[in-house]
Parts: structure tokens; sequence; C-alpha cells
């Protein structure tokens, strides 16, 4: 069972072809298009599978180019309305969609998640997409409202000299982060997508020389691995990660 778990990863953005050819190049990433003529969806394809999509934006939203995760509700229309209540908004439907029902809602710090029940089973993100991180301006009202929409609990992880890191959990699995959001990082709270690779450095560097900006320069998180933080060519930003061996 995936409740809880972010099943689905999708880069909502003002250029699906530039996003494609982008990540084409930067990770070697295939793309097949659904229902052609029809949805015209770009699926993300990595060895043989689907992981997420890239979406074009509407432009009268007047959002810019993002990345959105989808988490696993047993019931879209429930996690809304507890949403609401706990202070929420809701950016999208609920609505069906061709394979579930979703809705995007935005949590009282203004970081924006998907509820989303699908309607087959999905695959592990395992490989391609490593990990959600919300960067939030209130870690505890982030924990309190995580808990009442989704079911996450949370469990503090002693990092040593950077403090104490938040993990949401499923059960006794990962679902995600959370962390208090840098004095530097631009605009309100917001998840941030890692995607795998097994050179962060160098990803990175090839990122800058698509067209994509380096905004947070590879380093390493002790015990957990190296990260970056980088802004691809349509504006949407977007985490590189390489975990550290497991012992």
């Amino acid at each position: 069972m995936s409740t809880g778990r972010i099943v689905w990863h999708e880069l909502m953005t003002n250029d699906v072809e530039k996003a494609r050819g982008f990540y084409a190049d930067l990770l070697g990433w295939q793309t097949e298009v659904w229902k052609p003529g029809e949805m015209d969806y770009t699926m993300i394809s990595v060895d043989g599978q689907t992981h997420g999509g890239f979406q074009n934006l509407d432009p009268s939203m007047g959002a810019p180019s993002h990345w959105l995760a989808h988490v696993h509700v047993a019931d879209v229309d429930a996690a809304v309305a507890k949403a609401k209540e706990r202070g929420g908004a809701v950016v999208a439907g609920p609505m069906e969609v061709p394979k579930g029902r979703f809705a995007a809602i935005a949590d009282p710090q203004g970081a924006v998640i998907s509820v989303y029940t699908p309607a087959t089973d999905v695959p592990s993100m395992e490989g391609v997409f490593l990990w959600d991180e919300l960067l939030a301006t209130d870690v505890e009202a982030a924990k309190g409202f995580y808990e009442a929409v989704i079911g996450w609990s949370a469990q503090p992880m002693d990092m040593g000299d950077l403090g104490t890191y938040t993990i949401f959990m499923r059960g006794e699995s990962m679902a995600g982060g959370l962390m208090t959001k840098p004095e530097e990082a631009p605009g309100p709270a917001a998840w941030v997508t890692y995607l795998a690779t097994d050179d962060v450095d160098a990803t990175a560097a090839k990122a800058q020389e698509l067209g994509g900006k380096v905004v947070q320069p590879a380093f390493d998180v002790p015990t957990v691995g190296r990260i970056a933080i980088i802004v691809d060519p349509t504006g949407a930003a977007v985490g590189l990660f390489k975990p550290e061996p497991t012992p």
C-alpha cells in the first residue's frame, strides 16, 4: 500500500519542449507522449518505467515553472477538507484526471503539494526521484498540518552542527523531510524535489552549460550525501542528490 507516499512528480512548466530537452541532456531521461492527439501528456521514462511527467502551465494562472509532488491519500476530498480546516487553501481541484483524482493544496505557509488517489498501482520513485523536502517558515506548524491532512508523523534526526532535521514518516517508512527555510532562500515556504545523479558536481556544472543556473553549489551533508540546487531553463528549482553509500 502506497498511502502516504509521494508517488508522482510533475514539472509544471511554461515550455515542455525546452524542459524535455534539458532533462534528457542532463540526466538521460527519455520521454513518451501519453495519448497523443488527445491528452498529449509528456511522461518521463527511465529504464522503461514511467516516473513523472511534464505538464504545460496555464498562462492565466501567472505561476512560474515548478515541480509538483503528488502524495497518495485514501480520500482526496477528505484531505482537502482537512487542509481547509487547518488554514490551507485549494490551488486546483479536486478533480478527476485520467489516472485518478487529485487536488493541489497550499499549506498555511504557502508551500504547494498535490493530494492524489491513483486509479492503479504506482511505481517506486527509487533511483530517479530520491527525496522531497519542505522548507518551512514554521516547522512546528508544518508538522501539525501534514499530520492532520496526510497522516504523516514527525521524527527528529540529529544532524550535529546542522541542528535537528525532521523526517516525515508514513508508519515505519520515510516519506519526506522538513526543515526551516534558510533566510537567504527566496520566496515563501516551498517543497523541493531531489533528483538522482551519480556526480552532483558534474551534473550541476552541466546544468549551467545547458542554460540552467546553480543556486546552491554542491556540498556534503554528513551521513546523508552530497546535494546541490539548480534552476532549470524554464525557471523551476530542483535538487540534485547523491546519497552516501549504505554501509
